[in-house]
């Protein structure tokens, strides 16, 4: 992980390329809506924040409006008082943040919205790691279908997620050719976590932390 202070953010802007994608953690309070978010994509634009203009894509993935005329795209996610923002140029990132806390559903919930091979090796697991485990592969396919763009909503069961501590990996993902994905595991914070996933080559991932924005 990077540390920035405020002025970082206009000079990473400055230097992402078509290899690599930014991920930038930051505190985060509801209260804050859109406005981080905001402006983080202006340092990119090189406009005012206000002036960022974001248009929401068919199955509700928010997008900046094609009248800005840029190639970046963006997704971000937030969790308590944690988010995170991708940003990349010529490819649509997904990303997923989660804290770790205790997930007394974490098994009735895979039994009904994962695979059964996923939700029978949770239940393998001792009790102490299964949260953890449960988080790894719920982070994973929200990445993963956030970046597809039709989230959520298009089905957590149509992916399958191999998750060990050596690697995170897309197994099957139905309609869709799983050689094309990539997926990354971000190492944030030790109560933290989260996933990237994006569909195309390989790229750079360069973490970043950005200043509180409030």
């Amino acid at each position: 992980m990077i540390a920035a202070h405020p002025g970082n953010l206009i000079d990473a802007a400055a230097r992402l390329d078509d290899d690599a994608i930014q991920v930038w953690y930051l505190d985060y309070r509801p209260a804050q809506g859109r406005q981080p978010l905001r402006l983080t994509l202006a340092a990119y634009l090189g406009i005012d924040a206000d002036a960022v203009t974001l248009v929401e894509g068919e199955h509700g993935r928010p997008r900046l409006d094609p009248a800005h005329g840029s190639s970046l795209d963006f997704n971000w996610s937030h969790s308590g008082e944690h988010a995170l923002i991708a940003v990349a140029r010529g490819i649509s990132p997904g990303i997923d943040i989660e804290r770790r806390r205790p997930r007394p559903r974490a098994l009735p919930i895979a039994r009904r919205f994962f695979g059964n091979d996923e939700a029978d090796a949770l239940a393998a697991l001792p009790e102490e790691a299964r949260d953890a485990a449960f988080l790894e592969i719920w982070t994973a396919k929200e990445a993963i279908l956030k970046a597809h763009g039709r989230g959520i909503g298009y089905g957590l069961q149509r992916l399958r997620i191999l998750s060990t501590r050596a690697q995170l990996r897309l197994l099957r993902f139905d309609d869709d050719d799983v050689d094309a994905w990539q997926l990354q595991r971000l190492a944030i914070a030790p109560d933290l976590v989260g996933a990237l996933a994006w569909r195309g080559a390989p790229r750079t991932i360069q973490l970043e932390v950005l200043a509180s924005t409030s």
